[in-house]
Formats: C-alpha cells, sequence, structure tokens
C-alpha cells in the first residue's frame, strides 16, 4: 500500500498544453483534421487548468512553456504528425478514438 501512495502522483496527469513556434521544440506534432471520424483524439478546450481531467482530450492552454505538462506544434500536413485531433464543442464529445497513441500525451 505504501508504494501505490508514491506512485499516485506520478499517475495524475493534466493536460497543460503550450502551442510552440517550431517543430523542434515541441513534445509531439499535432495535426488539426476537418472531420471528428478522421482524429485520434477528440480535444474540448477547457476555460481553467483545474478543469483538465487526466489524459482524457481535456486540455488547458497555457501562456508559457514552463507551465506546460506537454509542448505541441501544428503541423501543416497530417503526414508530418504524431497525433490527429479534432476540437468538439462540447465536454462530453472528448476522449480518445486511437488509444494506441495516448502514450504520447504522458
Amino acid at each position: 500500500m505504501k508504494y501505490f501512495m508514491l506512485l499516485l502522483p506520478l499517475m495524475c496527469f493534466d493536460q497543460k498544453i503550450y502551442s510552440v513556434d517550431y517543430s523542434s521544440q515541441a513534445d509531439v506534432k499535432v495535426y488539426v483534421v476537418d472531420y471528428e471520424s478522421q482524429c485520434d483524439l477528440k480535444v474540448y478546450k477547457v476555460d481553467y487548468s483545474s478543469q483538465t481531467n487526466g489524459n482524457e482530450g481535456f486540455w488547458y492552454f497555457v501562456d508559457y512553456a514552463s507551465e506546460a505538462d506537454k509542448k505541441i506544434y501544428f503541423v501543416e500536413y497530417e503526414s508530418q504528425s504524431d497525433l490527429k485531433i479534432y476540437f468538439v464543442k462540447y465536454k462530453s464529445q472528448a476522449g480518445w478514438k486511437n488509444k494506441s497513441k495516448k502514450h504520447l500525451l504522458y
């Protein structure tokens, strides 16, 4: 039980995101698709960092790279991406469609 308590903080992942200017600065290269059916992850942009809930597609965009859990770069072409996302209008729509890519945001 003691060991589980030590690992618990390591298993809690927020999704504070910072968009970088160059692909070389990014942890993940992201492409925004036109249709939900094409994405790996459906993303809902939240208004406050406290609204992020692990690695489930609730993204809070921070103002500084030092505040971010992940730095992303938006690529121009799908073939350049590590992850394809689709921005949804409602929180209930967010989530992974391709769970094999989930590790990219840990």
